[in-house]
């Protein structure tokens, strides 16, 4: 007897995360419950094809057994439904850790995206992205598993109403499978439909008709054999003129565990040096978990029809919202997991999967710009990483990548439209980064730029103000941004019927008197190219960080001590003329520079370097005008 048939029953409470889930979902109404049986048959599936994987290097876990399978056995008069199969299966062990925690991030990232919903609506999602096992409690009163790992004599339980506890025992090995896992559901009052055999093919056929484990239904009670509903046959082996919209979509639902639709499906075998296939799906909606920082990619490698792993790392971080398979035919099954991840055929299946994802996604953007523009509002922040990551692809990604700009009415633009675009002796391609679009767009370092015409691009994405950093660029223009620098514009003229402000007299006088009075604080005083209708604004020296990548990795604890900006100054503006010709005394006029200074950092969403001092100037000054 193992140590784990040795445990005597024994009751224990859900994590606090499942246990909410679970309430939400014994007490709530969802818009498709049909999303369990998925689930189910997902969840089955995957312990059968982690079997063959196992029985790779020790065949007698299959026993007289070989043939894998799912069966769905009804019980009309009992109110229940049984999905079973002869996969893997589980120890009292594996049930305690895989049935009562959260194991996967994507379910938490799911569970605090639900918890957010103010308005309720979001409780409707769980119909449409599968919460694995737990979504048995959509149509579920209690729910009892039996489970017998392969190669070991003993079998355990798992039982729970979904409030709130579970109970694991020892069970007698006559009452359970001789390997494998049987998951049986007592329905609801208001789920029975799920017991008539009609609905339950239907569901099947609809939604897990291509899982590469065949799947049969019987009825309790019957004398009818066991119906075939699915025959296993890998979708991704067949002739592409074979398989239809609805396949390929039923497919991707089953793996990518969404009930979406696919926005870009691609599937082809290659052919060479290395030969293998592939079937992977842009998803239609964002994953929830696309920005967990531990979230892999989800593309599952097959060797010949064999499941291996759901963790080598097929395609590069930037494309983990990509989901799919590869089938190989050249590694080795006899490998580990770890060998095949440092395998040299791998390297190459790699290079060659994602290459091939990037030149369809630029197939989309030239033939059909509109779906192409929907898949980058869902996933543009991600791939603009591979900016950033992915030196030896930068220009195919920058001829992907798309913007929002000053001159784009909300329209998403790309490079080559930019360049297109350049005015006459502009040298750069100018940017604008920040966390919100209409924020950026009313930064005062772009007006100069505006009332020339240039178009800047608006960059929201916290990656943005690292790939730009990296010293990008794109045919020949490099990027420049509008918050570092000299801005150079001076020979670039203002759009026709706009006339440079005059600079007011003694102006220079009054900048030199700011410069000394602030020396500890900015680096230079001088008037600016960039302003047109605001006073003052800041920029970073020339060989300094950018002022936005700067203050968010000072935020974050994670840069030097910051770097002096410079304070640049309308010489056009009335204030700054009044300022340049008043007979202030020199303290006044101290206190009036420290005010411009923190104006000018105020615009920039910061706050004071000196609160108090702000305060006590401007209490000052306003004294002294009542």
């Amino acid at each position: 007897m193992t140590t784990d048939s040795a445990i005597a029953s024994e009751t224990r409470a859900f994590e606090a995360d499942v246990s909410k889930l679970l309430h939400m979902m014994v007490h709530s109404v969802y818009s498709d419950r049909d999303v369990f049986l998925r689930e189910l048959i997902s969840n089955a599936a995957d312990a059968c094809e982690k079997l063959r994987y196992e029985a790779i290097g020790d065949p007698s876990l299959l026993g007289d057994d070989p043939q894998p399978k799912i069966t769905i056995t009804l019980d009309k008069d009992a109110g229940t439904l049984t999905v079973a199969d002869n996969g893997i299966g589980m120890t009292a062990a594996d049930m305690g850790e895989t049935l009562g925690t959260i194991a996967r991030s994507g379910t938490k990232a799911f569970m605090d995206r639900l918890s957010a919903d103010k308005n309720g609506e979001g409780q409707q999602l769980i119909g449409q992205f599968g919460v694995g096992f737990y979504s048995a409690f959509m149509v579920a009163g209690k729910v009892d598993v039996v489970s017998r790992r392969a190669g070991e004599s003993d079998a355990s339980s798992w039982s729970s109403d979904g409030l709130g506890t579970y109970t694991i025992a020892p069970v007698d090995p006559a009452q359970a499978p001789a390997r494998g896992t049987k998951v049986t559901l007592h329905l609801l009052d208001d789920a029975k439909s799920y017991a008539e055999r009609y609905n339950l093919e239907r569901i099947v056929k609809a939604q897990s008709g291509h899982v590469p484990v065949p799947i049969f239904i019987e009825e309790a009670g019957s004398d009818e054999e066991a119906r075939q509903l699915a025959d296993g046959l890998a979708l991704w082996t067949k002739p592409k003129s074979d398989i239809s919209e609805e396949d390929y979509t039923d497919f991707y639902r089953s793996v990518a565990g969404q009930f979406d639709k696919p926005a870009l499906t691609l599937h082809y075998r290659a052919e060479g040096r290395h030969e293998y296939s592939v079937l992977t799906f842009i998803p239609e909606s964002k994953p929830f978990d696309l920005f967990d920082p531990d979230r892999s990619g989800r593309t599952k490698l097959y060797v010949r029809r064999v499941f291996i792993t759901d963790e080598a790392e097929i395609l590069p971080r930037y494309l983990r919202f990509v989901r799919g398979l590869v089938d190989s035919a050249d590694l080795p099954l006899n490998m580990s997991r770890e060998m095949i991840q440092d395998s040299p055929v791998l390297s190459a299946i790699q290079k060659g999967v994602s290459n091939r994802v990037l030149s369809e996604l630029e197939k989309l953007a030239d033939a059909e710009p509109e779906r192409f523009a929907a898949i980058w509002e869902n996933f543009g922040a991600v791939l603009k990483e591979g900016l950033y990551e992915d030196f030896a692809r930068r220009e195919t990604l920058l001829g992907l990548t798309r913007f929002k700009t000053t001159t784009s009415n909300s329209e998403w633009r790309s490079l080559k439209d930019y360049v297109s675009a350049l005015k006459e002796n502009q040298t750069a391609i100018y940017y604008a980064t920040g966390t919100d679009l209409e924020r950026i767009a009313d930064s005062p370092q772009l007006e100069g730029f505006k009332a020339r015409g240039i178009e800047v691009l608006l960059l929201p994405d916290q990656i943005d103000n690292f790939w730009t950093s990296m010293g990008a660029e794109y045919e020949g223009k490099p990027f420049k941004s509008v918050t570092q620098g000299a801005a150079d514009l001076s020979l670039i003229p203002l759009a026709e019927g706009r006339e440079p402000a005059k600079a007011a007299e003694d102006v220079t006088g009054f900048i030199d008197f700011a410069k000394e009075a602030l020396a500890d604080h900015v680096s230079d005083v001088r008037i600016s190219d960039r302003l047109t209708t605001s006073a003052v604004c800041i920029v970073a020296p020339d060989n300094a960080m950018d002022l936005q990548l700067e203050k968010m990795l000072a935020s974050a604890g994670r840069a030097p001590e910051r770097a002096k900006p410079v304070l640049e100054v309308n010489a056009g503006h009335t204030l700054i003329g009044k300022l340049a010709q008043s007979s202030a005394t020199n303290d006044e006029r101290r206190d009036l520079s420290f005010l411009l200074l923190d104006e000018a950092r105020i615009a920039e969403g910061e706050a004071p370097a000196d609160p108090r001092g702000f305060v006590e100037r401007l209490e000052r000054l306003m004294a002294k005008s009542l």
